[in-house]
């Protein structure tokens, strides 16, 4: 690491840490709260992010069965944060893993490991706003989260669970500690960033709550303190604390959209701030990410209300049981299945679940995958469009 690029930063301090040969530098950043100027645009950027997120908040108290919505948001958000470190699986074969069905059109072969990983973002989310309701945002829950996230998938050699006790570094692929564009703190300041972390967790700072969002997501990135899975929990870690700080009722809210289709400007204003204190950039950047995020949420919330009230429309005639109603309200759950799953879903027989599928095939709500005659499994097309459509179409 270049500790040049550094010396004059206000949010943190460069360390020369090892020895001889093998002494590089580090960047520890500074405990927060920073000082920070609010100038009118900032004003206005916070106003903005503000006033979208309380449209969806408010949208999110008006469902009236918003748990349908939330499975594909979760999804969606797993798919993207976990895409920005390099996994590759989409919205389509998260969903086909999940249900233990890897044969619908347009899976890649070998994509497995990466719907795993995946996967495991979901699974560690829906852990974590749970978990959270007992558990004080703290480091332990961090912990807990990133041992669900890395059991058993690459990386799961990592230490799931357990912070780093060597030097991790960012830079290039196979690039060198000297080589690196950031060096997060040794161990030894790791451990103590960390506590001045938790302590800022629990404290009540007046700084407006998207502020704080912003400015934790920073340290924590800067302190980067696992082996690995470090950007996926910081991305986590928003989500859950929008939901616990009563910001939103609802899981709806997901940043990982905004900075993975601004990747380089994520990765660079992060950087700005270590190297020169930029917080204002920073603060303008996530402040717009939540506006365009929270827009987004509406629109696609609003799109999968409309697509259950057009099946509903659809289905409800005099021959028309209640069953075939629950299972397409099943689908936003899970828009992938199978009969045995139907059966499953409606606890009935395999021959009802059976009458019950082939409705929804032939009101064009599932598609068959492949051409097998037996273990067909069916999807929802429509719901895969609407979560894995490009932010605003």
């Amino acid at each position: 690491m270049n500790a040049g690029l550094f010396r004059s930063s206000t949010s943190g301090r460069v360390l020369r840490a090892g020895t001889g040969e093998a002494a590089y530098w580090a960047f520890v950043p500074n405990p927060l709260a920073p000082r920070l100027e609010f100038n009118a645009d900032l004003v206005a950027s916070l106003s903005d992010a503000d006033r979208a997120l309380g449209e969806l908040s408010g949208l999110g108290r008006t469902l009236a069965n918003p748990h349908l919505l939330i499975g594909p948001f979760i999804r969606r958000e797993a798919v993207l944060s976990s895409r920005i470190e390099g996994t590759q699986a989409n919205a389509a074969e998260l969903y086909a893993y999940e249900a233990g069905q890897l044969a619908l059109p347009g899976l890649k072969p070998g994509r497995e490991s990466d719907a795993g990983e995946v996967l495991n973002y979901v699974r560690a989310l829906e852990y974590g706003l749970e978990r959270i309701e007992a558990l004080p945002a703290s480091l332990r829950l961090i912990r807990e989260l990133h041992a669900r996230l890395m059991q058993g998938v690459r990386g799961a050699e990592a230490f799931p669970g357990e912070f780093r006790t060597t030097q991790n570094w960012i830079g290039p692929p196979g690039c060198t500690l000297s080589q690196a564009d950031f060096v997060p703190p040794p161990p030894p300041e790791m451990r103590q960033a960390l506590a001045a972390f938790e302590s800022y967790l629990h404290s009540d700072d007046p700084l407006p709550p998207l502020v704080r969002l912003a400015l934790i997501h920073y340290q924590f990135e800067a302190i980067h303190p696992f082996v690995d899975g470090n950007g996926r929990i910081g991305r986590l870690l928003l989500s859950i604390l929008l939901v616990h700080w009563r910001l939103l009722p609802l899981p709806l809210l997901y940043l990982s959209a905004y900075f993975e289709r601004h990747r380089p400007a994520y990765y660079e204003l992060l950087l700005a701030v270590s190297q020169r204190g930029a917080w204002g950039e920073w603060l303008a950047f996530f402040l717009a990410g939540v506006a365009d995020q929270s827009h987004d949420a509406i629109g696609r919330a609003r799109r999968l209300q409309d697509l259950q009230a057009d099946w509903h429309r659809r289905l409800t005639g005099s021959r028309t049981s209640s069953l075939v109603l629950r299972l397409a309200d099943s689908l936003f759950l899970s828009p992938v299945l199978t009969i045995p799953e139907a059966q499953r879903r409606l606890s009935v027989t395999y021959r009802s679940a059976q009458l019950n599928v082939d409705k929804l095939v032939m009101s064009g709500v599932l598609k068959p995958a492949g051409e097998a005659r037996y273990g067909k499994t069916f999807y929802a097309p429509a719901i895969l469009d609407i979560v894995e459509a490009t932010d605003g179409e």
